[in-house]
């Protein structure tokens, strides 16, 4: 049986935090290994279990943005994902920045959570379509915390694979979807995405499919 993965919870609110690891403990693949209430919570806990993904709450004490980057920054090889009742794009795109692979709403449903942190786990990125329409619109979700910004809409430095590849990005394809459509292997999708990414000048995934869809509108009618 393949070994699973361990999960960290972090939410002020223990109802919200129980419902949390009651929902993923229901997939077999998961393990919750630790819980906490505080972002100084969430950084000993990811230093002293080395999980493959936290959970934060964004409002949680002591900012769970900040406990995104510090985890980013001392443990990046853990993945995280913020969970928050808020939907104001200002916070999504600090998050982002930070280092999150996930934005995901306390509401979405049991299913959908899990197959959520599935995702991320596989290395894509989640943000809620909707947030992520929004991002695009207002262009904080594509700022970067690093002197390097992304590439205007206008003839991106790719190869033509990287291109086709950037723009089923955009369209929302995981990887797998990818290479079956272009007729690759997942890994070899995987290789192609780190210098893809650093190409566009962007952190993560979201930022990248948000780029590919405004790449995609900026280009001339064919009609």
């Amino acid at each position: 049986m393949p070994e699973r993965k361990r999960l960290v919870v972090v939410d002020d609110h223990p109802l919200i935090r129980r419902g949390l690891r009651d929902t993923l403990s229901e997939a077999a693949e998961f393990e919750v290994v630790g819980e906490g209430g505080t972002a100084d919570d969430a950084v000993r806990l990811t230093k002293e279990s080395r999980p493959d993904l936290v959970l934060l709450d964004v409002t949680m004490p002591g900012d769970g943005i900040r406990a995104a980057e510090r985890i980013a920054s001392e443990c990046p090889e853990v993945k995280v994902a913020m969970l928050t009742v808020r939907d104001d794009i200002g916070t999504v795109g600090a998050a982002l920045r930070a280092g999150a692979r996930g934005y995901i709403s306390k509401g979405t449903g049991g299913p959908d959570l899990i197959e959520t942190v599935r995702r991320i786990l596989r290395g894509e990125s989640y943000v809620d379509p909707d947030l992520a329409a929004r991002l695009l619109a207002d262009g904080r979700g594509l700022e970067s915390s690093s002197n390097q910004q992304p590439s205007p809409g206008g003839t991106l430095p790719l190869t033509e694979r990287e291109e086709q590849i950037f723009a089923m990005i955009g369209e929302g394809l995981s990887n797998p979807e990818i290479a079956d459509a272009l007729g690759l292997s997942t890994n070899t999708v995987k290789h192609y995405i780190t210098p893809l990414l650093q190409k566009l000048g962007v952190r993560n995934r979201v930022e990248a499919a948000l780029l590919a869809r405004e790449h995609a509108r900026s280009r001339p009618s064919s009609s």
